[in-house]
């Protein structure tokens, strides 16, 4: 019974090694090229040799590229290698999300309230100081596409509103049934 629970627990220790790099006694290469913790070139040495140099060094032996003819391993400090790297990946999907810019829908009507008109104002100046972009649309119901420039007063006055803090990207148009302008944040 504890048998099959060990070769169970090496199974899922096996399979999470696979997707970080592979360390010390996992590493299944004879032979291989091994670089210094200070990055200088060591050679080609046997595993046996290169485990006892990370040894006496109180590193770890990282395989660092196993494709390479020879592999490519490197004496260092494993965790503190894997916790630059989770660094590192956390720091580019921050910048990533920053430079990602959100476009925010904020959706009017001809007949719109002053009350309702200015919440989409307020909101809309909001998401523009945030860095968002915003879309301004007007959904035509019935026969009110007869009347689009009842919609185009509505957008212009909106525009207005929000000048301050917004450039116009794309100026009013119709597609099907409805009409809607695109709003930059001012640099």
């Amino acid at each position: 019974m504890n048998t099959s629970l060990v070769f169970i627990f090496l199974e899922v220790l096996a399979i999470a090694t696979l997707k970080d790099n592979l360390i010390n006694e996992q590493i299944k290469c004879k032979e291989m090229m091994v670089i210094g913790p200070n990055g200088e070139q060591l050679g080609i040495k046997t595993k046996q040799d290169a485990l006892t140099l990370a040894g006496y060094a109180g590193f770890d032996l990282v395989l660092m590229n196993e494709n390479g003819n020879p592999p490519v391993c490197k004496i260092m400090d494993y965790n503190k290698f894997k916790y630059e790297k989770k660094k590192k990946t956390k720091e580019a999907q921050k910048k990533q999300r920053e430079t990602q810019v959100e476009t925010k829908e904020y959706r009017l009507s001809v007949n719109i309230d002053i009350h309702d008109f200015n919440t989409r104002v307020v909101n809309a100046k909001k998401s523009l100081e945030k860095g968002n972009k915003v879309k301004a649309s007007i959904r035509f119901k019935g026969r009110q596409i007869a009347h689009p420039e009842l919609a185009h007063d509505v957008l212009d006055r909106f525009y207005e509103k929000v000048s301050d803090v917004a450039d116009m990207e794309a100026k009013p148009k119709i597609e099907g049934k409805t009409m809607f302008m695109l709003l930059t944040p001012k640099k």
